[in-house]
């Protein structure tokens, strides 16, 4: 006799974690709406002469054969782009997976140390993996609290610092000598420098990684490169480090089809520095829209995405989904009590985005 699964009862197995049990699922529903400014995107697809290059190379690779074992062909091609040794890059699908990886590392059994608020991808793995997660509150104008974190530092035992520059979710950009001081403060840590939207902050921490073996920085390919549907992000490490984290990573991670995409975008750099630009020409000129807006501020950001603080953030992500427009709510996190976070969008959907919220003032 063969016997059927009972129906769904809602009860979780009895094998599964109590930490993966008690942790809410990634807190995202997406809406398929025109104009979309809610996960902090490149509003522009790569470019099409690359994307038919990128597909011609794909059609003519054998697709029965396994990628690189570790990516090895693009991890060159990525310390080339970056002036880095090959040994020191790990390449994975997306960042949030070496976020994952960096906690196993340094966060099980150990501290995971960050701030709030702070993206929430630290938090949920940290709490996912049983690691003891610390977070020390932000100045209110989003600085780093530099003195509370080296407190927090000195009184734990060694685990995994994240610092974000710029930071996500506020868009702040703190003085080099406040994130140097940290590093140096966080001897026998971890210290990972997530620099997932470097290119609009204006800071570009390479050389601090150089000189100290304890850190590593973060990219992605899915920013300002506009790849965000490729899935792919990279670590800048000392080889020692690196090596180790390598070991977490399964293998074959990363596809033929985006190795041969990140490729074709490697050797064609310059149309990212031309998007970025465009970036930081709208990001002022809607920030200098908003100013003279009646209820609604819009704070200051190195990144590609701003704060709009309103008196009623419920009603005005409301008001903006009538208008075709979706954006991320904030308002329930720390410090950013009435706070909408906005991606910089295309000319179009930035006139877009000031006529809806005009019609607010």
């Amino acid at each position: 006799m063969t016997s059927t699964p009972s129906a769904d009862t809602g009860t979780t197995p009895a094998g599964v974690r109590a930490a993966v049990r008690d942790v809410p699922a990634y807190p995202f529903t997406p809406l398929d709406v025109p104009i979309k400014l809610d996960q902090n995107e490149n509003p522009y697809d790569f470019p099409a002469d690359l994307k038919a290059e990128a597909l011609s190379r794909m059609a003519a690779r054998p697709w029965n054969r396994y990628p690189d074992l570790h990516a090895d062909t693009l991890r060159e091609r990525i310390a080339a782009f970056e002036d880095w040794d090959a040994a020191g890059v790990v390449v994975t699908p997306g960042s949030n997976v070496l976020i994952k990886l960096l906690t196993e590392l340094g966060g099980i059994g150990q501290t995971v140390l960050t701030v709030n608020p702070t993206f929430s991808v630290y938090t949920l793995e940290a709490q996912l993996l049983g690691a003891e997660l610390v977070q020390v509150p932000l100045n209110a104008d989003f600085s780093l609290p530099v003195e509370a974190l080296k407190a927090e530092l000195a009184a734990r035992e060694p685990g995994v610092l994240y610092i974000t520059q710029p930071h996500a979710p506020t868009g702040h950009v703190d003085a080099e000598r406040d994130v140097r001081a940290l590093i140096d403060a966080a001897r026998g840590w971890i210290v990972v420098l997530d620099e997932a939207y470097y290119q609009y902050g204006g800071q570009d921490h390479r050389n601090l990684i150089r000189a100290h073996p304890h850190c590593l920085s973060l990219r992605t390919f899915s920013k300002a490169w506009g790849l965000a549907g490729l899935r792919l992000g990279y670590a800048l490490a000392h080889p020692e480090l690196a090596g180790q984290l390598q070991k977490l990573v399964p293998a074959f991670n990363v596809s033929l089809l985006a190795q041969t995409a990140l490729e074709v975008a490697l050797e064609n750099p310059a149309y990212v520095q031309q998007r970025v630009a465009e970036g930081l020409r709208e990001r002022a000129r809607v920030l200098e829209a908003l100013a003279a807006h009646p209820t609604l501020e819009a704070l200051l950001s190195g990144s590609n995405f701003f704060l709009l603080r309103s008196p009623d953030a419920s009603a005005t992500y409301t008001h903006l989904l009538s208008r075709g427009i979706v954006v991320r709510r904030q308002d329930r996190l720390h410090l950013l009590e009435g706070c909408l976070r906005v991606a910089v969008g295309t000319p179009a959907e930035n006139d877009a985005l000031l006529a809806a919220l005009a019609e607010l003032a």
